[in-house]
């Protein structure tokens, strides 16, 4: 079943009914859900769909001329094949002539990287002849650095030919509620914190109404399709997946910066970095730093896919005992204990989607959201702020706290808050907001009442 991608479905559509010549720019992270997206816009219409192979230039043209034979002779288990891509777009060009085609060339960079000139033909016929027709033309990629760089880029023989773009994001938290619409509010925030939002990984996950037991069947099973996830995507994607596994595994295990990480996996720093920014551009690792400043010293590494953070969590220290399907044994007394701690950071990251995506009447027009930290000279010791909100304009910032446990919390917690946001000190005025699982004592709500500070429950982030 296709969801939540309404918006971008409903912008392609749009532009195919102009009936005009389009070039479609379509990229993501891989599992996001950019081939269900197309396939669904494709419906009902006219269709060349070609899957670049990571394979020769030979072998990509024997896949195009048997995508071409497939439109009019669909599961052909042979077809012949063109003499060059130039013919094989040629055709293109005839088919289009009779219909309002759409030409779907996926993962394009397999196709570019296996022959360098590629873009350049494709410069040429867009130029010279698609331009002035009714072919809708979409490329997709999951390299996202690829498709920025080499198809988007200045550089790029396709630059300035796209008439269009679609970054493709993983599902925010209250998006993805769609596949699993009756679980409850802590349910839903759990699958967000194991799938980040993939609509592949929530499909494979498979919740029929108990998290725990679809995570027993279909993770922590080593015949599970999400089992060796990790594993296989690196194969997919990398030529030395084993070091790029040292270098998630060292960062999941506590090391956040460059030297930190090399000397945990034994390579050298500038080798290290190389292996680090390939992470960067998968989306696996994401770098952060303080908001407000600039990166540089306080910068650090962190695990920005949510699958590979939960997996990491739970899955390579029990492998032995997943492994000899004593899951059952370990799954309450050694795994489930830590969901509590392993969702205080995805709280976090649900709480600024909440703030800049959803929330109603935010006092503050925000130019982003995201977590600040820095000394306190005073006390001497290391501040961390889970939520700052910045301004559009002017000096007001929100200073938040969120918290994912089953107690209320209470009045200490703005106190702290006002503290962090005297040792933040950037702002003329601050907005307090507190985030909590299980709600919040009396005397935080009189507080509330009286204007000092936005109290919101999980069950709010959800309404």
């Amino acid at each position: 079943m296709f969801h939540c991608r309404d918006k971008e479905l409903h912008d392609l559509n749009k532009r195919y009914k102009k009936n005009e010549f389009e070039c479609i720019v379509l990229y993501g992270r891989r599992r996001v859900g950019k081939t269900a997206l197309i396939n669904e816009f494709c419906k009902g219409k006219p269709t060349v769909f070609f899957s670049a192979l990571n394979a020769s230039s030979r072998e990509n043209l024997e896949a195009l001329s048997k995508a071409i034979y497939e439109k009019d002779y669909p599961g052909a288990e042979t077809a012949p094949v063109y003499q060059s891509f130039d013919a094989a777009f040629a055709e293109i060009t005839r088919m289009a002539e009779e219909d309002r085609l759409v030409f779907v060339i996926d993962e394009y960079p397999n196709l570019a990287k296996a022959n360098k000139s590629i873009s350049s033909r494709l410069q040429h016929i867009i130029d010279h002849t698609w331009k002035n027709g009714k072919l809708f033309l979409i490329l997709c990629g999951s390299s996202m650095s690829y498709m920025e760089y080499q198809v988007l880029g200045y550089e790029s023989p396709l630059y300035g030919r796209r008439t269009g773009q679609f970054k493709i994001h993983a599902l925010t938290y209250k998006e993805m509620t769609a596949f699993n619409p009756n679980l409850t509010y802590e349910q839903q925030a759990f699958i967000y914190g194991i799938t980040g939002g993939i609509p592949h990984y929530i499909n494979k996950l498979d919740v029929d109404g108990d998290v725990d037991e679809a995570l027993k069947e279909n993770l922590f099973n080593t015949s599970s399709y999400l089992y060796e996830e990790p594993e296989n995507l690196l194969k997919q994607a990398l030529r030395e997946p084993a070091i790029y596994n040292s270098v998630i595994t060292a960062v999941a295990s506590g090391a956040s910066r460059s030297n930190e990480i090399a000397t945990k996996v034994g390579i050298e720093s500038p080798i290290c970095a190389k292996y680090l920014k390939v992470l960067l551009d998968l989306g696996i690792l994401v770098k952060e730093t303080p908001i407000t400043e600039k990166a540089g010293r306080k910068t650090i590494y962190a695990i920005g896919d949510n699958f590979f953070r939960f997996w990491y969590r739970f899955v390579p220290q029990n492998t032995s005992a997943i492994s000899a399907g004593k899951i059952e044994r370990i799954y309450d007394p050694i795994i489930k204990k830590h969901y509590p701690d392993y969702m205080g950071f995805i709280f976090e990251q649900m709480c600024r989607e909440y703030l800049f995506l959803y929330a109603e009447d935010v006092p503050v027009v925000l130019s982003d959201v995201g977590q600040w930290w820095g000394t306190d000279s005073k006390a001497k010791e290391e501040v961390q702020i889970d939520i700052v909100g910045t301004p559009v304009e002017g000096n007001e910032y929100i200073i938040g706290s969120c918290k994912y446990r089953n107690t209320p919390v209470g009045v200490d917690e703005l106190e702290l808050l006002k503290q962090y946001a005297d040792v933040f000190g950037k702002g003329d005025k601050y907005h307090y907001y507190i985030f909590s699982k299980s709600g919040f004592t009396q005397g935080l709500q009189e507080l509330a009442n009286k204007g000092e500070v936005r109290l919101v429950t999980l069950q709010d982030m959800y309404q």
